[in-house]
């Protein structure tokens, strides 16, 4: 019996070179893949002017007060009180030489009958204070701490204030002035 080819020589040789190009082109597809992976990985991990804090929320280096619509701001919460603006918590639940937070503000009263509002947004990376305690503010992202007098920082690492929102007693509701 005779064998009987089916390719020439020319088409082997075609084949064969074919085929370290196509390995070529699969390595290249796969470490392109694998570097676009790795640059979405570093862009998460790179900071910027405006980002999202821990709990999901947009902030900036720079948040304007408390209220408005600039960064780091919102709007007012509450509802609409007698004279004054929105309604931002009852006399009676604001405990004195403390706080609580409110919304979008932290309200404090350093002395009784004074009353403060701040941005609950701190300064430092955006995250939401959480906690007023023993006359200060705290951060629990970097444990920052601001005065409940002035919303300046008492200690880092934020170096700037709390923005404030000017507020007034209106019957039994600290309202936005």
């Amino acid at each position: 019996m005779t064998d009987v080819q089916t390719t020439t020589d020319a088409e082997r040789h075609e084949e064969a070179t074919e085929r370290p190009r196509s390995a070529k082109t699969r390595r290249v597809v796969l470490l392109g893949a694998g570097a676009a992976g790795a640059t979405a990985v570093l862009a998460a991990c790179g900071t910027g002017s405006s980002s999202t804090n821990s709990n999901g929320t947009d902030f900036s280096d720079n948040p304007g007060p408390a209220g408005s619509a600039g960064p780091g701001g919102g709007s007012n919460g509450g509802s609409n009180g007698g004279s004054g603006g929105a309604t931002l918590a009852a006399v009676g639940d604001v405990p004195e030489g403390g706080g609580i937070i409110a919304g979008d503000y932290v309200i404090t009263q350093p002395v009784a009958g004074t009353f403060k509002a701040f941005s609950k947004v701190c300064t430092h990376a955006g995250c939401d204070v959480s906690k007023i305690d023993g006359g200060q503010i705290t951060c629990p992202c970097h444990n920052s701490k601001f005065s409940i007098d002035t919303g300046e920082p008492t200690s880092g690492p934020a170096t700037k204030a709390l923005p404030a929102t000017e507020v007034k007693v209106d019957g039994d509701n600290i309202v936005a002035a």
